[in-house]
């Protein structure tokens, strides 16, 4: 492994072991994980130092805890990657993944420009849905202090970057509004695949939350 990741590592586990939103270290480690697994499975070249420095940085300062400020977290991964020393290129090209990484709303598109940036943001995407996806939602929500669910609200397909930002439904739109768009955004083929598994038991999972809130079972 190599000593930038090592001290990348110890440096995002130090920022963020212990955040309650869903968005901690754990998150970090499992999107990690699932990028080098995708690495494995494409049949393509790819610089895995990029893959791996981003997926580990593309959390360190998200724009939902900087009132929707998209540059903090490239500027603060760009700051950490120049005190290491790693080649300039390098850092441009996490810096560009983790500016384009973050879902933005349903009529908003995110295309990344490299296959390195597929797989993170793919890795990424992977790890808000399915079991994991689901209790990360929750979290979230609890976090914010959002109503689990409200009949009343209905779900909101944000045409623009502001919207998605600024809206405060409760945590089941937020399935309609981002998590069941996801399966059909994911960049590699590998990861479709996983995310049809995934997709499937999060319908399963909010059609008997719906059930239950009615009192059928």
């Amino acid at each position: 492994m190599s000593d930038y990741v090592t001290k990348t590592a110890d440096f995002v586990r130090n920022k963020l072991e212990g955040e309650g939103s869903g968005h901690d270290w754990w998150h970090i480690l499992r999107v990690w994980n699932m990028a080098k697994e995708l690495i494995d499975k494409i049949e393509k070249p790819v610089d895995i130092l990029v893959v791996e420095l981003a997926a580990l940085l593309h959390d360190i300062a998200d724009h939902k805890f900087h009132d929707g400020d998209l540059t903090v977290g490239p500027k603060v991964a760009t700051e950490w990657l120049q005190s290491l020393r790693v080649d300039e290129k390098v850092i441009q090209h996490v810096s560009e993944i983790i500016t384009d990484l973050s879902f933005k709303g349903a009529d908003v598109e995110t295309p990344m420009k490299t296959i390195e940036g597929e797989i993170v943001q793919d890795a990424d995407r992977l790890d808000a849905i399915g079991a994991i996806g689901i209790a990360r939602a929750f979290a979230y929500g609890g976090h914010k202090s959002r109503e689990l669910y409200n009949p009343e609200v209905k779900p909101t397909m944000h045409s623009n970057f502001e919207a998605y930002r600024n809206d405060t439904g409760h945590t089941i739109n937020h399935f309609y509004e981002k998590l069941f768009l996801l399966k059909d955004r994911m960049n590699t083929d590998v990861a479709k695949e996983i995310a049809k598994e995934r997709h499937t038991f999060m319908e399963l999972y909010v059609s008997r939350f719906l059930q239950e809130w009615d009192g059928i079972l």
